[in-house]
């Protein structure tokens, strides 16, 4: 299940661009190997609040694009389907049935001027920060070049499925 919560009043967020999210998600979690129930939740947020959210939880006290809080943890250097694939879980990791997987901060404010910045749609740089977050939720990250390159081709891979680019 995905839960989208629109706290900003800023900027448009369409119903097709939440359905066009949730496709995002729910195909990246499959292509990850999460093959049962899960719980995500996305709150579309303006700067401000992502900035405070940033300081709160981070200690950097300054406006970000996307923000992610994984519930999983994972071994450096592993990702969902290494650690997890079997999809087997202890009831603490579930509610209801369904692996919760984390929480997503997405700053819609900062995706318009990025969108305006790197000279593409506002839905493209929404559906590439969303699969940016989903990928830290199963386990990726970007701190060490050789985990970068692993990470961009992912992300690459899932905007490609969706003939969304960089126009």
């Amino acid at each position: 299940m995905i839960f989208i919560d629109n706290r900003q009043d800023k900027i448009d967020f369409s119903s097709e661009n939440e359905k066009t999210i949730k496709d995002i998600i729910d195909y990246s979690l499959k292509e990850e190997g999460v093959n049962m129930p899960y719980e995500i939740s996305v709150i579309l947020i303006d700067n401000r609040e992502i900035e405070e959210i940033n300081g709160e939880m981070r200690g950097i006290h300054k406006i970000t694009d996307v923000l992610s809080f994984p519930m999983l943890e994972y071994p450096e250097g592993k990702v969902y389907k290494q650690v997890y694939g079997e999809n087997k879980f202890e009831e603490i990791f579930l509610d209801e049935g369904m692996i919760v997987l984390g929480d997503i901060a997405l700053s819609l404010e900062k995706a318009k001027a990025q969108s305006i910045e790197f000279d593409h749609s506002f839905i493209r740089e929404c559906a590439y920060l969303t699969i940016h977050s989903v990928l830290h939720l199963m386990g990726y990250d970007h701190i060490k070049e050789e985990d970068k390159v692993v990470m961009r081709k992912r992300e690459e891979e899932i905007l490609n499925k969706f003939n969304i680019n960089r126009i």
